[in-house]
């Protein structure tokens, strides 16, 4: 049976000194002698004594402990971004703590109570797709624990992000298609509760205004990122009055969705698709999408993982103005030459 770990008090009580002189003793202070500071050392030793992290986080007032809330842990763009956020932390001796929201909004909302209460020094947060509300995040301010939103953003400016530009990100895959040729150009796009969303359609009728082309609403379809939302938008576009030529999913996801269907009624032909965030596994398809948005996962990751460490160890993290970082976007064109 395994005996009780051993304590200072102990250590203190064999050499009949206080628990205050064993502990600075261990911490090489100078106003224990080097003798002293010796025998303390060699007994802890022999007693297999071993600090206890808890008591002396505790008494620093932190636990360096960071929390991660993400939609899917499967997704690859978020298992990169992971890397890079356990990167850095592992740098600054921070350990991390990941939880799936699912895409789920009553989920995340549970979370982030249950970080909290783990006494996590700060969060890093990439939104559900049903996220509206922020009042869960907004009380974290009274626990002085900052939170730092990557990719899936709030919709305002005086919170902490990392984020792609997916505006300019979605010009350059639209007047990618325009390029060639294509004049009727469809839009898989988000829900409405995803900023994400409005930007992709803020760039697509950009585009279509710059290349004074008329806009038409119709061609730009919101889903819930699911299989059978893309199927439902799919079947909307081959009714279209206008039937597009061309087709801009939100991400590679549901760009697989699309293609997969359209690959079943055998019209897989007739449709250049353009995704987001570039998969690595499309590479692999027999049809894959002409072009895919780089939103550099990794490298998201690794700021938002910095911006809040920084904002951890400030002491005047309070009074800071926020952090809007933006990573610029590539298109990344597939088998074909520019």
């Amino acid at each position: 049976m395994q005996s009780k770990p051993t304590t200072i008090k102990e250590i203190a009580r064999i050499l009949n000194i206080s628990p205050s002189s064993v502990s600075r003793g261990l911490h090489d202070h100078p106003s224990i002698g080097a003798v002293t500071r010796e025998k303390i050392k060699q007994l802890a030793k022999s007693l297999n004594y071993e600090p206890n992290n808890a008591a002396i986080l505790f008494q620093k007032g932190k636990t360096y402990t960071i929390g991660v809330i993400l939609p899917e842990l499967s997704e690859h763009f978020f298992s990169t971004a992971i890397s890079a956020i356990e990167d850095e932390a592992l740098k600054k001796n921070y350990t991390v703590i990941f939880a799936q929201s699912h895409d789920n909004y009553e989920q995340e909302v549970k979370l982030v109570e249950k970080m909290k209460n783990q006494r996590v020094d700060g969060l890093l947060v990439s939104i559900s797709k049903d996220t509206s509300k922020f009042d869960h995040f907004e009380k974290l301010n009274s626990f002085n624990i900052p939170v730092v939103f990557f990719d899936r953003i709030p919709p305002f400016k005086n919170v902490h992000y990392v984020a792609c530009s997916l505006e300019s990100a979605t010009v350059k895959a639209v007047n990618y298609l325009l390029k060639k040729g294509h004049r009727s150009i469809g839009m898989i796009n988000g829900p409405n509760t995803l900023y994400a969303s409005d930007e992709r359609k803020d760039g697509y009728m950009q585009a279509i205004t710059f290349n004074r082309l008329k806009v038409d609403p119709s061609l730009i379809i919101n889903c819930d990122l699911t299989e059978q939302g893309t199927i439902e938008a799919a079947n909307q576009f081959l009714n279209h009055k206008r039937r597009p030529t061309a087709i801009v999913a939100f991400n590679d996801y549901v760009a697989l969705f699309l293609i997969k269907y359209f690959k079943k009624l055998n019209v897989i032909d007739e449709f250049d698709v353009v995704s987001y965030a570039n998969l690595p596994i499309i590479s692999y398809l027999d049809h894959t999408p002409v072009a895919s948005v780089e939103q550099y996962p990794y490298l998201q990751g690794q700021k938002a993982a910095n911006i809040l460490l920084d904002l951890i160890n400030s002491p005047n993290a309070e009074t800071q103005a926020y952090y809007n970082t933006i990573v610029e976007s590539d298109l990344i064109i597939n088998n074909v030459e520019e």
